[in-house]
């Protein structure tokens, strides 16, 4: 497994990132390459493995983005990174490079004072090894949402740091 690398992904390594992200589509939701580009420029943690087989995404508090995911969390919490898409490719899965991705933003969220990690992760249609993986990592469902528009509902988690609890 090469090392995880920060933007700018150019060449052959962004085309890989957005073949990856669009073949889980359904999890993520589909992007364009323009698309990937300016979420890549909107976030605040973006990290990829060097080979193109992973991805990760992040958005602090501070973040304008047009997203009801991390508005929810917005209006309920202070101080947060958000994570709004982490993908694995399949040949890759089973390495702990998931696991790397979150800790490497859970030190940074820590050292900037920040009091939790939220995410979401669908509930129908159902994502059971998503929901498995973050409750393994401590993060505990907060919420729930149905998003008619995108036909999908949504359960929101969170991993607190300032009370041991994923509660507000």
């Amino acid at each position: 497994m090469r090392g995880l690398l920060a933007p700018p992904f150019e060449g052959e390594l962004f085309k890989s990132l957005l073949a990856l992200n669009n073949a889980h589509a359904e999890e993520l939701s589909y992007k364009t390459a323009g698309d990937l580009l300016a979420l890549f420029q909107s976030a605040s943690h973006v990290r990829a493995e060097a080979g193109g087989l992973a991805l990760f995404v992040a958005f602090d508090d501070g973040c304008t983005y047009d997203n009801p995911n991390f508005a929810w969390f917005r209006s309920r919490y202070p101080r947060f990174y958000y994570i709004d898409r982490v993908v694995v490719d399949a040949a890759a899965r089973g390495r702990g490079l998931a696991r790397q991705l979150y800790g490497d933003l859970e030190r940074r969220a820590r050292a900037e004072g920040r009091e939790r990690l939220v995410c979401e992760i669908n509930a129908s249609p159902a994502n059971p090894q998503s929901d498995s993986f973050h409750h393994a990592l401590g993060f505990l469902p907060v919420g729930e949402q149905s998003l008619a528009d995108r036909g999908k509902t949504v359960r929101y988690w969170a991993k607190d740091f300032s009370s041991g609890s994923a509660g507000a």
